[in-house]
Formats: structure tokens, C-alpha cells, sequence
């Protein structure tokens, strides 16, 4: 761990101070036993171990039985009375979730999930024949072919940057997304840390490339948030997209869309529905323009601001450490295989919590049984994306991250 109690006791606020949880965490000794306590917040089956965080993350108690608390109180009473004070709720989970993300509440939409959030920006830009829109390659279908279908339809053209497996330095990424922007170039979409390699891109840097260049920068960030302490103003995107129920280990069927308060105006909305009014085209309230969404989980959006306050908890920079010292144990462990080729770079500052290894000798049926093992005979479950990938988090134990190492020796023999 790396913080100590007195740090820890004053990252987070006073309310969440005074919860059992907090208390009892300021009273934990540190190391395994430390996390130990935090994996015990978790409902997890006996024998079973989810590294799949890249995919879908469980929720706390805390979490899920609020969402339930809160699904009950509205199947208990649909009226409108009963039903208005769910929009006093969104806009607490809004503001917290700004907070963790160093924003503003009026640059934040809580859409459905980084799928709605890529398309609100993929479809809300104005862009036509001539257009470029540069990709990374490696990025997620929701912010690569996505594009493809909207290129084929207005005509404008996506160019994708590759990233060799071997890069050595952040500059190397930068120097070959920087050969690719042009005078056509209108978008930079990027996705910040791939779910299929495991490789992070600077963020940082490229936003601030494209921004000195005019064109709008737009981060994926569907495996950082709830893993990375994130400023996005710092980080200078002018879209930002993630999901509730991967590494923020939140409600299901909620998602965040941030876009700076100077871009608003300019993106479309992609759903049009109640709520929505003559001055809702221009407005500069992220949530005003892109939550006319319909009927929506009442019980999932209002249950975001526990799980924000669930991290504060924990602190945001103790999650950070542990999963990225979770990650770089597997990576070290898988690399030290004989029949193991890492794809994940091992540099923690190139990689994030994904951790993903190829074993040259299976093919692609193969890779899916030796995942079907893992969780068959360990209890480990993983996912055959990119190779074998296994994604710890916080309420993953050092011993389950050798052990998922030892289970993979065994199983290739």
C-alpha cells in the first residue's frame, strides 16, 4: 500500500470518513491484509476468481444493494411524486462523478455505456467529404469500425495509426500519430488504453497535439476509469468515454460522456427524446443535450455517486497502485514462462491493468479452451481477447495472481 492512514484519512471526505468501511480500513494493517478487507466488500462466490476486469468488474455490496434499495422504492411506487426524486439523485452521481474526474457537472451526461458515449461523438461531429478522422488501430469497435460506417455514409476519410508491439517510448507513439495528422484532419479518436493489447497510449501528449492543430480530440477511456486517478482537464481531451461496470466497478447499463463546456455546442446529440427543447441544441450542459434519452435504470444512475464515494474510500491513488501492482506481478510471473510471449508492454507507464500474453504454439480454438480451463479447474476467469487476458483489480489478492501464473504453467504443460 502505498499511502498512510494519515493520507489515507485525508483523501477522502468527511462523510464517507465516518462509514464502517472507512473506519475499518484506517484501523487495517497494511499489505495483503489491507486488501483483504477491501476484497471482502465484494459478493464473490467461494472458488471463484474474476480477473476480467477489462470486461466486466463485480460491484460492492454497497453498490448493488443500493441500486436494489433504490429499485425497490420505485417498483413500490411509480407515481411522479415518488419517481422526481431520482433526478435529485442523477444530479448528485453527476457531480461526484465530475469531481473524480476534475471537471465541471455541466460537461458530464451519464449515458448508458462507452458504446453510447463513442456514438454520441462519432455521429455529433460535423464532418463530410474531404474530412479526415484519424484513428489508433488497436481501438475498441465502438471507436474504430463505428467510424467506418459513418465514413461510408458522409464520405469523409479514417486513417488509422499502427503502434509496433516492441515500443520502446511514448515519444515513438506520439512521432507516429503526428505523421499521420494532416490540414484534412478534423478528429483525433483514440482509445486510451487497449482491451486488446493491453498497450496505453500519452494521452496527454496527443491531446495536446491535436488541440494545438484545431482538431477535436476524443479519449476512450473504457479500461481507465475506476483503475487511473484521471484529470481530464489536465489531460486536455475534448471528449472523454467510459463505463460504469469495468474498472469503476459500478452499476450496470451506466456510462459517462464528458465533452468540454467550449465543445458542446458543436456536438449533435445521437438520441432525441424528452426533456428536449428549442435551446437544448446550443446549450453548454453536456447532460441538457446528450440525456434525452428516455425511460432509463433510475435505480443504476443514482447508485453512481455510491460508487464514486466507494472509491474515495478506498482512495483513488491506493487503486491505482495496487491494480497496477497486481498487473505488473502477472505480467513479471506470464513473462517468465517458456511457452509464454508477453503482448502487454511490461513498462507500467505504456500499459495499464490489462494484461494480455500469446502462447505461439495454440491457435485460436486452443487459446479458448485454455481460458475454458482456467476456469474450470481454477476458478480463474479470464478472457481469450488478444491472446490470454486476465485483468486484475483491487479485490484480487497477490496469491490469486500467482496462482493464475502457476495455473497456466500447468495447463500448457
Amino acid at each position: 500500500m502505498t499511502n498512510s492512514r494519515r493520507a489515507f484519512l485525508g483523501g477522502v471526505t468527511a462523510g464517507v470518513v465516518c462509514s464502517p468501511l472507512a473506519a475499518q480500513l484506517a484501523a487495517a494493517a497494511t499489505g495483503e491484509s489491507y486488501w483483504a478487507l477491501v476484497a471482502g466488500q465484494f459478493p464473490l462466490r467461494p472458488g471463484k476468481i474474476p480477473m476480467n476486469a477489462a470486461n466486466l468488474c463485480p460491484s460492492p455490496r454497497v453498490v448493488s444493494e443500493r441500486v436494489a434499495e433504490l429499485i425497490r422504492d420505485e417498483d413500490s411506487d411509480v407515481s411522479n411524486p415518488n419517481r422526481s426524486k431520482f433526478n435529485t439523485f442523477a444530479d448528485e452521481s453527476r457531480r461526484k462523478v465530475a469531481e473524480h474526474l476534475g471537471v465541471s457537472a455541466d460537461e458530464i451526461a451519464l449515458v448508458r455505456n462507452t458504446s453510447e458515449a463513442n456514438n454520441t461523438i462519432n455521429n455529433g461531429i460535423r464532418l463530410g467529404a474531404g474530412d479526415e478522422v484519424v484513428l489508433w488501430e488497436q481501438n475498441h469497435q465502438c471507436n474504430n469500425a463505428a467510424w467506418d460506417v459513418r465514413a461510408e455514409r458522409h464520405g469523409f476519410t479514417v486513417k488509422r495509426v499502427a503502434a509496433p508491439a516492441d515500443v520502446k517510448s511514448k515519444e515513438e507513439i506520439v512521432k507516429l500519430f503526428e505523421a499521420a495528422l494532416t490540414a484534412k484532419t478534423k478528429v483525433l479518436s483514440i482509445t486510451y488504453i487497449s482491451n486488446t493489447s493491453g498497450m496505453r497510449l500519452p494521452a496527454k501528449e496527443l491531446c495536446a497535439m491535436a488541440r494545438e492543430r484545431g482538431i477535436f480530440a476524443h479519449l476512450d477511456g473504457a479500461q481507465t476509469w475506476g483503475y487511473l486517478k484521471l484529470n481530464l482537464r489536465e489531460i486536455g481531451c475534448d471528449s472523454y468515454s467510459a463505463s460504469a461496470h469495468k474498472w469503476f466497478m459500478g452499476p450496470k447499463q451506466v456510462g459517462v460522456l464528458y465533452v468540454r463546456k467550449e465543445r458542446i455546442a458543436e456536438v449533435w446529440p445521437g438520441v432525441v427524446s424528452v426533456g428536449w427543447n428549442k435551446d437544448s441544441l446550443t446549450t453548454t450542459v453536456a447532460s441538457k443535450k446528450f440525456e434525452t434519452l428516455g425511460q432509463r435504470d433510475d435505480g443504476g444512475v443514482s447508485a453512481v455517486a455510491t460508487a464514486v464515494d466507494f472509491h474515495r474510500t478506498l482512495g483513488v491513488e491506493n487503486v491505482e497502485a495496487r491494480t497496477t501492482a497486481l498487473a505488473t506481478a502477472l505480467k513479471q510471473g506470464l513473462a517468465g514462462l517458456k511457452k509464454v510471449k508477453m503482448i502487454t508492454p511490461m513498462d507500467p507507464g505504456l500499459s495499464g491493468g490489462v494484461v494480455i500474453s500469446q502462447m505461439p504454439e495454440l491457435d485460436r480454438p486452443k487459446m479458448a479452451a485454455l481460458v475454458k480451463d482456467l476456469y474450470e479447474k481454477y476458478g480463474i476467469a479470464g478472457a481469450a481477447t488478444g491472446g490470454l487476458r486476465l485483468s486484475p483489480h483491487v479485490y484480487n489478492s497477490m496469491d490469486e495472481v500467482q496462482m493464475a501464473v502457476r495455473a497456466v504453467k500447468e495447463l500448457l504443460g
